[in-house]
C-alpha cells in the first residue's frame, strides 16, 4: 500500500513497543469463552478442560536482538528457547511444548543451522520440552527465529501482572544487571578485534556476565520453589526489558504504586567490579539493563516468613497506593520517580 504523503505520520518510536501493541490491538474483542486472557501479559491464557493453557511467542532478528560475530549459533538456539519459556514461568506455569520457525539467508550452511538446532535440542532436553512443529523459509537479510512456547497451569494457580495489592512485598529471584554487562564486554572485545584481528581476549574476569548474556536460564526452579514453600505470588512478570520497566508494568496494570529500595537490589560481585571498570552506575544497570530473565513478583506480607532469608530470593520493596507513585528509594533515603529506560524494540539507534 502506498502511503499518503499528506496523512499525519506518527513515529513508532513515540509509542514504544508496548504502546504500539496496545494501539494495534485495542479494537480486538475476545469472542470465545475459552480465551481467559488475551494480549497484555507474559502469555495468553486459554481454558481447556480442567487446565489453563499458556501460549507465548517471541521473534528474534539478527542485527536487532543478536550479533553473530560473538553469539555462537548453539547458544543462540538455547537462548531463543529460554526467552519464551521464561514467559510461561512468569504466569506460574509449566512449559511443555515449543514450535520453532526460522528464516535464513543463503549465507548459512546446513551445518550452521544444525548448530542452531543443537542449542534448541539441548534446551528442550534440559527443560523437558517437546518440539512439535514450526516453519522454515528464506530471508534476504539474515537470520530470524520465531518461537512459540506452550505451557499449562492449574486454574487456581495462574498469576497475572494486574493483581498486586498495596502492602504486598516486591520480590526478585537471582541477581540483576549481569547480562547487560556481558553484552558490553562482548561489544568492547568485538571493537578490539576489528582493530587487531590477532588479539586474544582474556575474559576470565567476566565469565559469569558473559554466560548470563549468551546462555541465560529460565527460572523454572523458582516456580517449583514457590510451590514447595506454599507461596502463590499475587502478581508476577519476567525481567526481559529491565527491572524498572517490569515494575512499572505491574504497577500500571494493577493500579498501584511501589517503593523499590536501592540497597536491596541484588548484584553479583562481577557486576559491581565491572561497573567500576566501565564507569557505570550499578543501580542504573540493574534497573535498565534487561535480559536477566529473572522472575519479579509480589507476595502477601503473610508469606514473608516463608521466603525470608531464602538465598534464591530478595525482597526489594513493597507495593503502595497508586497515589504514592512508583519510586526508587536511594541509599540516602531520597525518593526518585522510577522511569522505564530499559530495552525498547522500536527505539532508534
Amino acid at each position: 500500500m502506498i502511503e499518503d504523503k499528506n496523512q499525519a505520520r506518527t513515529s513508532l518510536t513515540e509509542l514504544g513497543e508496548f504502546g504500539l501493541i496496545k494501539h494495534l490491538t485495542q479494537n480486538f474483542k475476545i469472542q470465545h469463552k475459552s480465551t481467559i486472557k488475551g494480549v497484555g501479559d507474559d502469555a495468553a491464557v486459554l481454558a481447556i478442560m480442567d487446565k489453563n493453557i499458556l501460549v507465548t511467542t517471541d521473534l528474534l532478528i539478527e542485527g536487532v536482538h543478536f550479533d553473530l560475530s560473538y553469539m555462537p549459533l548453539k547458544h543462540l538456539g538455547y537462548k531463543a528457547v529460554m526467552v519464551n519459556l521464561s514467559d510461561v514461568y512468569a504466569m506460574n506455569g509449566v512449559a511443555t511444548q515449543i514450535t520453532v520457525s526460522i528464516a535464513v539467508s543463503n549465507r548459512f550452511s546446513l551445518e550452521a543451522i544444525e548448530e542452531l538446532y543443537e542449542g534448541i535440542h539441548l534446551a528442550c532436553k534440559s527443560y523437558n520440552i517437546d518440539l512439535i512443529g514450526g516453519d522454515t523459509t528464506s530471508s534476504t537479510t539474515g537470520l530470524l527465529i520465531s518461537i512459540t512456547a506452550i505451557g499449562e497451569v492449574n486454574k487456581d494457580e495462574v498469576v497475572y501482572r494486574n493483581t498486586a495489592k498495596p502492602t504486598d512485598l516486591l520480590v526478585v529471584s537471582g541477581d540483576l544487571g549481569a547480562s547487560y554487562l556481558g553484552l558490553q564486554v562482548l561489544e568492547r572485545e568485538k571493537q578490539v578485534f576489528q582493530v587487531n584481528p590477532n588479539s586474544q581476549p582474556d575474559l576470565t574476569n567476566y565469565s559469569y556476565l558473559i554466560e548470563r548474556q549468551l546462555k541465560p536460564e529460565a527460572r523454572k526452579d523458582i516456580v517449583k520453589l514457590l510451590k514447595d514453600l506454599e507461596v502463590k505470588p499475587t502478581s508476577m512478570i519476567d525481567i526481559s526489558d529491565g527491572l524498572s520497566s517490569e515494575i512499572l508494568h505491574i504497577c500500571t496494570q494493577s493500579k498501584v504504586g511501589c517503593n523499590l529500595y536501592e540497597d536491596k537490589i541484588p548484584l553479583d560481585p562481577q557486576v559491581i567490579s565491572t561497573c567500576e571498570e566501565f564507569d557505570l552506575n550499578s543501580t542504573t544497570i540493574a534497573l535498565s539493563g534487561g535480559e536477566d530473565y529473572e522472575l519479579l513478583f509480589t507476595i502477601s506480607q503473610d508469606d514473608f516468613l516463608k521466603i525470608k532469608a531464602n538465598p534464591h530470593l530478595s525482597i526489594i520493596g513493597h507495593i503502595t497506593e497508586e497515589s504514592e507513585g512508583v519510586n526508587l528509594v536511594t541509599r540516602a533515603n531520597q525518593y526518585i520517580k522510577l522511569t522505564a529506560q530499559g530495552w525498547n524494540a522500536l527505539q532508534k539507534e
